[in-house]
């Protein structure tokens, strides 16, 4: 089993740095942060120009057809940059919902203006505080209206559409749930910033009031559905959090090796080598479980749950403690706003939550495991 990536995805890799490292730069992520939008409308077009948001999308809706480890090999170097744009909103879930539950209709009307990056999209699931349970849904789809309110949604402030979560019939439990389709431009949509750690990917409250939806998939398997849909955004996230980790050990060893103290750099000091080589086992092993991870998604394997969640967990806990320890490596100057160490940190702890806490993650590790030894 060979779970290193071809020369053709090594090659995108290192394009994709190189473009990254040109156009998104330290400049950029602090516009983002100072304008209030919620992403870079610039660099946003120019990945759409390169054809990175349909790597995952088949041909004859108007994508690449690469797959998805082209689109893990892309995902760590926007986690590397920091890229202030919708790709995980747009790409991880959305575009995934649709190729997941949509009609050919559905798909031949959407997918094409995703790749083309007319189109942002986002994924509405959950409603506020608790847990994301199907007995705590309480949007309503009814005659092809939806109201309910959804909080907090991933660059809800900018999508064109959402995909919704919401309770179609009374049926007790996942059996009443339907996933809808819903423009967000409508007069039945209102929106409400919503403020978090890390301006440069926003969160929005999103209110519905009898808004015009659409069904997606069948009524009964939306559960099902975006638990699968969450399934392949964890490994592609898991990516983006490796490279805000490799990140993080980069800037912690050049600032270690460059910082003298006593008379010598500090990265000769025992108590910094150890944080730099934690640093590393960690970003290591999240790498390891992220492989995995690409290798069951882009086979469709049966393990695909398992890989998951280690890949979502192993990953959010390396890179929060990467950018944790990449502001301590700096001492005094890593806690100023000058420094760029903080914008990790606070990536790293919007990453924590964006697929939900890791503690359910963890729970579902642990079901896999059981269900995994049993067979």
């Amino acid at each position: 089993m060979n779970f290193d990536f071809s020369d053709d995805q090594k090659m995108l890799k290192e394009q994709a740095h190189k473009f990254l490292s040109e156009k998104c730069t330290t400049k950029v992520v602090r516009g983002a942060y100072d304008s209030g939008a919620g992403y870079d409308a610039a660099l946003w077009k120019a990945i759409a120009d390169l054809g990175w948001l349909g790597t995952a999308i088949p041909e004859e809706f108007g994508g690449l057809g690469l797959g998805y480890l082209e689109l893990c090999v892309i995902a760590e170097e926007l986690g590397r940059a920091l890229a202030p744009v919708p790709f995980s909103s747009t790409v991880y879930q959305f575009a995934e919902s649709i190729l997941a539950a949509g009609s050919d209709e559905q798909k031949q009307r959407l997918l094409p203006k995703i790749a083309s990056g007319e189109l942002i999209g986002c994924l509405a699931r959950g409603e506020g505080a608790g847990a994301i349970l199907p007995k705590n849904i309480r949007a309503s789809f009814r005659n092809g209206k939806l109201s309910g309110k959804k909080t907090p949604v991933a660059d809800g402030g900018i999508a064109d559409y959402a995909v919704v979560l919401a309770r179609s019939s009374d049926e007790p439990g996942e059996r009443g749930l339907q996933l809808v389709l819903v423009d967000l431009k409508q007069n039945g949509v209102k929106r409400r910033e919503v403020e978090t750690v890390d301006p440069s990917r926003g969160y929005a409250e999103l209110t519905f009031e009898n808004a015009n939806a659409e069904a997606l998939g069948k009524a009964g398997e939306a559960w099902s559905t975006v638990s699968r849909v969450l399934d392949r955004a964890a490994i592609l996230m898991a990516f983006e959090q490796v490279g805000g980790a490799d990140m993080c050990l980069k800037m912690a060893k050049a600032y270690a090796m460059e910082r003298y103290a006593f008379g010598r750099p500090i990265a000769s000091f025992q108590a910094i080598k150890h944080k730099l080589a934690d640093m590393y086992v960690n970003t290591e092993l999240a790498r390891s479980n992220a492989y995995y991870g690409a290798w069951a998604l882009s086979t469709g394997a049966r393990e695909l749950p398992l890989a998951a969640a280690a890949a979502r967990i192993s990953a959010t806990q390396a890179f929060d403690y990467a950018a944790k320890e990449n502001i301590q490596t700096h001492g005094g100057i890593g806690f100023t706003w000058e420094a760029d160490v903080h914008f990790y940190y606070k990536r790293a702890r919007q990453l924590s939550l964006a697929l939900g806490p890791i503690r359910v993650w963890k729970d579902k590790l642990v079901t896999e495991l059981e269900l995994s030894n049993a067979a």
